[in-house]
């Protein structure tokens, strides 16, 4: 009986040549958690087009301001949103267009058929 583990399926070459640096998995993970979760997926969706307020993201989700702010730290945490301060009120918006054409592209295909 032959160890399929001898037989080479791809040719010559590695996988580890495939593998991203190990210094890169460990932010991109954190990056792909801040989409795992329902109520931050909603925000990053809110936030997709414009600059937000908070309480305004309060009154979309119909959650608690401490509920909120807890994910848009996590979200923060993760770079995917930034924030500014004007006066009392702190606006949120995408990161970036990095961070746009990733929740497109997930919406996209989550929606997709299976």
């Amino acid at each position: 009986m032959t160890d399929e583990r001898d037989t080479e399926c791809n040719g010559p070459g590695t996988l580890d040549d495939d593998l991203p640096d190990a210094a890169l998995v460990t932010p991109t993970v954190q990056l792909l958690k801040g989409f795992a979760d329902t109520t931050r997926l909603r925000i990053l969706c809110l936030l997709r087009d414009r600059e937000v307020c908070v309480h305004e993201i309060v009154d979309a989700l119909d959650m608690t301001q401490s509920a909120v702010s807890h994910q848009l730290r996590v979200l923060r945490d993760a770079r995917l949103v930034g924030h500014r301060r004007d006066g009392r009120h702190v606006y949120y918006r995408l990161a970036d267009d990095h961070v746009r054409e990733l929740l497109e592209n997930a919406l996209s295909h989550g929606a997709e058929e299976v």
